[in-house]
C-alpha cells in the first residue's frame, strides 16, 4: 500500500467532488471514507487508475451521505451525476484547491486555518502553534470555517495573499521537520510563480529556496539541531542560494516591497556571509525594521532583538527583548542566549533550562538541554 500516493491524490479527488457540487465539509468526509476503503481493498488488488477509483468511490460515499440526509436538504438532482467512466485526467489540482479553500466568505485567518487542516495535512495542534493560540481556539475556528462554507458554491476563489500565507505556514511546518511538507510547498509556490506575475509570490519562493538551501546543515548525524552560526556552510546548496537571490533581486527591483521579500532579504544576507562572524547584522536589523513596519508581528520583533544583540551588543538586545511579552514562544531561549553573550552563564543556564521545559519540539528541547549541560560543565571546571 502506497500511502504517499493516497496523500498526493487527496487534493485532486477533493477538488473533483467540490466542482461537481458537493459542499466542502461533506466532500472532505467522503474523500476520507474513500481513503479508508482504499487502505482496506488495495493491498489485494490495486486499481490501474488510482485517482479514478478514488473519485468514483468518494462520489458514491458522498451520495450515500446525501441520501441519508435527504430529510434535511433534498439533493436528489445529484444522484445521476456519477463521474464519467474511464481514466481520470492527470492534472495536479492542489494549488487550485488552495485557492478554492481561500473562499471570500471566510476571513483570511479562517481560510488559512481551513486550508492547512484540509489540504496541507497539518493537525489542529500544529496550526494553533503557528498562530500562537490555544488548540481549542483553533479547533473552534476551523469548525466555524467548515460551517461557513458548507452551503456555498466554490466558484469564487480566494485571493493570492491568503494562499501565500498558507504556503508559507506549510513550508515552515515542513522545515521544522515535524511534517515533511517543505518540498511540496516549494513545488506549489513554483507553480504559482509561473502562473502569476506578483513580487510577493517571487519573494516567498526566494525565501523558501534560501531556507531550504541550508536544510542539510541544520541537523547533526545524531539528529540534534545545529544553530545557524555553527552550521557547516560547505553543506549549503549554492545552486538554490543563487536561484533564490536572483529571484529576490528581480522582485525587489519592482519597488513593491512586501513581508516575504523582506524576510528573503534577511535570509540572503545570512547566505551571503562566508562565515557567521562576517554576517552583516547592521543590514539585517534594518531589514527587520522594514519587516516590523510591514507586519508589526511579535515574532518579528523577537527575531529583531537577536539581530540587535549581534549588531549592537547583548545589552542592546536584552533592552529590545524587555519590550516584548515574555510569554512569546522562544522568548526565554533568546534571553538565555543574550545573557550568555553578556557574560552571565548562571542566568543563561537557568533560562535555557526554563526554555527547554517550555519547548514543544523534541529536537529543540534536546538542544536547549545540551546548552544547560554545556554551561554547567564550564562553570564547574
Amino acid at each position: 500500500m502506497n500511502e504517499a500516493l493516497l496523500r498526493s491524490l487527496t487534493p485532486s479527488v477533493l477538488t473533483v467532488l467540490v466542482r461537481r457540487g458537493a459542499d466542502f465539509a461533506a466532500a472532505e468526509d467522503a474523500v476520507q471514507d474513500a481513503l479508508v476503503e482504499a487502505l482496506r481493498v488495495w493491498p489485494a488488488g490495486p486499481p490501474r487508475d488510482a485517482k479514478g477509483w478514488l473519485v468514483t468511490v468518494a462520489w458514491r460515499k458522498f451520495l450515500d451521505a446525501t441520501r441519508a440526509d435527504a430529510a434535511r436538504r433534498p439533493r436528489e438532482d445529484r444522484v445521476e451525476e456519477e463521474p464519467d467512466p474511464g481514466p481520470a485526467p492527470a492534472v495536479d489540482d492542489t494549488l487550485q484547491l488552495y485557492f478554492l479553500c481561500a473562499h471570500p466568505s471566510l476571513t483570511p485567518a479562517s481560510a488559512v486555518a481551513l486550508t492547512l487542516r484540509a489540504v496541507g495535512g497539518l493537525t489542529t495542534r500544529q496550526i494553533a502553534q503557528a498562530y500562537l493560540v490555544p488548540e481549542a481556539t483553533m479547533a473552534q475556528r476551523i469548525s466555524r470555517a467548515k460551517r461557513t462554507v458548507s452551503h456555498v458554491r466554490f466558484d469564487q476563489p480566494g485571493d493570492v495573499a491568503t494562499v501565500l500565507r498558507v504556503l508559507y505556514l506549510v513550508f515552515n511546518e515542513g522545515y521544522s521537520g515535524d511534517v515533511d511538507l517543505a518540498a511540496e510547498a516549494i513545488r506549489l509556490t513554483r507553480q504559482l510563480a509561473a502562473a502569476i506575475d506578483h513580487p510577493e509570490v517571487a519573494g516567498l519562493l526566494a525565501l523558501m529556496l534560501l531556507h531550504h538551501a541550508r536544510r542539510a546543515a541544520r541537523t547533526a548525524p545524531d539528529g540534534s539541531l545545529v544553530p545557524l552560526a555553527e552550521q557547516d556552510r560547505g553543506r549549503w546548496d549554492t545552486a538554490l542560494i543563487a536561484e533564490g537571490v536572483g529571484i529576490l533581486q528581480a522582485a525587489l527591483a519592482r519597488d513593491r516591497l512586501g513581508e516575504f521579500q523582506a524576510q528573503a532579504a534577511i535570509a540572503a544576507l545570512h547566505a551571503d556571509a562566508p562565515t557567521a562572524e562576517e554576517t552583516d547584522w547592521v543590514q539585517i536589523v534594518e531589514w527587520y525594521d522594514e519587516l516590523t513596519r510591514l507586519t508589526d508581528s511579535p515574532i518579528v520583533r523577537l527575531n529583531r532583538a537577536v539581530a540587535v544583540g549581534e549588531a549592537d551588543g547583548p545589552r542592546a538586545g536584552l533592552a529590545a527583548l524587555a519590550e516584548l511579552d515574555a510569554s512569546l514562544p522562544r522568548h526565554t531561549a533568546v534571553a538565555a542566549y543574550l545573557h550568555e553573550r553578556d557574560g552571565d552563564p548562571a542566568t543563561a543556564a537557568r533560562m535555557y533550562a526554563e526554555a527547554a521545559h517550555k519547548a514543544s519540539d523534541l529536537a529543540e528541547r534536546d538542544h536547549l538541554t545540551r546548552q544547560v549541560a554545556r554551561l554547567n560543565t564550564r562553570r564547574c571546571q
